[in-house]
């Protein structure tokens, strides 16, 4: 690849299209081999960092509370999925806001990228990618962890893996898109209000720590959380992991995700283009 200078004015308009002796598929798989290589050197603090909270969670509301009578045994049945989902949130999400957020930073190192000979949207849609991979990794390494620490989890199945990872696939892809427009249209100074405007009610609100269907108490509430894209990642989770419970179809949840990823994918695109020009 031949260097060139990355003017980010009127001249950076266009990003170069592939070399002949350069395949647009070679750079992206480079560009995805350094993050997983990054990734995996910072593996025990990754983890902690997505992973910490969810088991946190698990601990008070699926091992403790349940053995001081305060929540029923059952509950944990109800629990897992929404944990695994908190899980795939957090991990995609920050897997993606985070770097971006540097990278767009003083030092602007988002530009070695876009020095790579390939259309501007691969180099989106690589950090898309790898917020995909370190979500579904967090998503897995929580799932036995909380299983140990809640013990037997009553109508808990892995009869439908095609679902189950369909739904974590998408679920991965929602929230590393989101990631992107995040952290792309939000300056670093102000990623205090990601979390707490933004991530907290998500959660909160995401029918996580209960079913969509037990929400029929509060109809209002329960048709306002459908704007939510983690209700359709907990939903589709308890579909495939916890069938025999109250859930929203697993097709709903992945048609809701599918159609929520291509937005945000649109939107986040958006934003990266206009701050990589800007």
């Amino acid at each position: 690849m031949n260097p060139r200078r990355f003017h980010p004015g009127a001249g950076a308009a266009a990003a170069p299209a592939a070399s002949p002796d350069v395949s647009a598929a070679r750079v992206f798989f480079a560009l995805l081999e350094r993050d997983m290589v990054v990734a995996r050197r910072e593996l025990i603090s990754f983890l902690v960092r997505t992973a910490l909270q969810p088991l946190l969670g698990v601990i008070v509301f699926g091992f403790i509370l349940p053995r001081m009578g305060f929540a029923a045994r059952n509950y944990t049945s109800t629990l897992l999925p929404g944990i695994l989902a908190i899980t795939l949130t957090f991990a995609s999400l920050q897997a993606v806001a985070l770097p971006m957020m540097a990278d767009f930073g003083y030092t602007r190192e988002i530009e070695d990228r876009l020095l790579a000979p390939v259309p501007m949207w691969i180099v989106a849609f690589e950090k898309v990618v790898s917020g995909m991979l370190q979500g579904t990794l967090s998503a897995l390494f929580v799932l036995p962890v909380a299983r140990l620490i809640m013990g037997p989890i009553s109508g808990l199945s892995l009869a439908h893996p095609l679902g189950l990872i369909a739904v974590t696939l998408l679920g991965a892809a929602t929230f590393s898109a989101l990631g992107l427009w995040l952290g792309t249209a939000i300056p670093p100074q102000q990623i205090g209000l990601m979390f707490s405007v933004i991530l907290a009610p998500m959660i909160f609100f995401g029918c996580a720590y209960y079913p969509w269907a037990g929400l029929h108490v509060v109809p209002a509430l329960q048709i306002a959380v459908l704007v939510n894209p983690l209700v359709y990642v907990a939903e589709g989770l308890r579909a495939t992991l916890t069938p025999v419970l109250p859930h929203m179809p697993a097709l709903v949840a992945c048609s809701a995700l599918l159609a929520v990823t291509v937005l945000l994918w649109w939107a986040g695109l958006r934003s990266f283009r206009k701050r990589a020009l800007s």
